[in-house]
């Protein structure tokens, strides 16, 4: 599948499910949550990344005018060995904002999203959304040029 590129606007701030990919349980079953029956689409995947952007607070979002934003399948055994992972649901590439020069010019840079790693290992559609957001947000911190290990201190609860 080709990538695709988060180019479009969105008119609403309505978060809608990924609703042609659910599977809802039989009735009378009641215990049961909603799993994916199929596996959604790259378009599904980009309407949770436009979620996650429009609740990300407006002083982050405005900075993020330089940066593209792709849905792709897969990463590339390039992409693997670039940072020396086995597997990864989002890859940040570029120039973080902590290292523009002195005049502040921006750099083209771009965040890749892996619609089915993501779907493989979040098989609710809850899930799926919060893995979504979980790694726009971990890849827009690389482009604040926040580094892997301080977003684990963080996440620890590190000051």
């Amino acid at each position: 599948m080709a990538p695709t590129s988060l180019g479009r606007s969105r008119a609403t701030s309505v978060c809608r499910p990924v609703s042609t990919s659910i599977r809802t349980p039989s009735a009378g079953t009641g215990y049961r949550r909603a799993v994916l029956s199929d596996d959604p689409t790259a378009m599904d995947i980009e309407d949770l990344v436009f979620d996650a952007l429009e609740r990300l607070p407006a002083p982050f979002r405005d900075r993020l005018g330089t940066v593209a934003i792709v849905i792709e399948d897969e990463a590339t055994p390039e992409q693997l060995s670039s940072v020396g992972a086995h597997g990864l649901y989002g890859l940040y590439q570029g120039v973080p904002r902590t290292a523009w020069s002195a005049d502040g010019a921006p750099a083209a840079s771009k965040i890749t999203i892996f619609r089915l790693p993501l779907v493989r290992a979040n098989r609710t559609p809850e899930r799926l959304a919060a893995a979504v957001a979980d790694t726009v947000y971990h890849e827009i911190a690389h482009h604040f040029g926040i580094s892997d290990a301080r977003l684990q201190a963080l996440k620890r609860g590190a000051p």
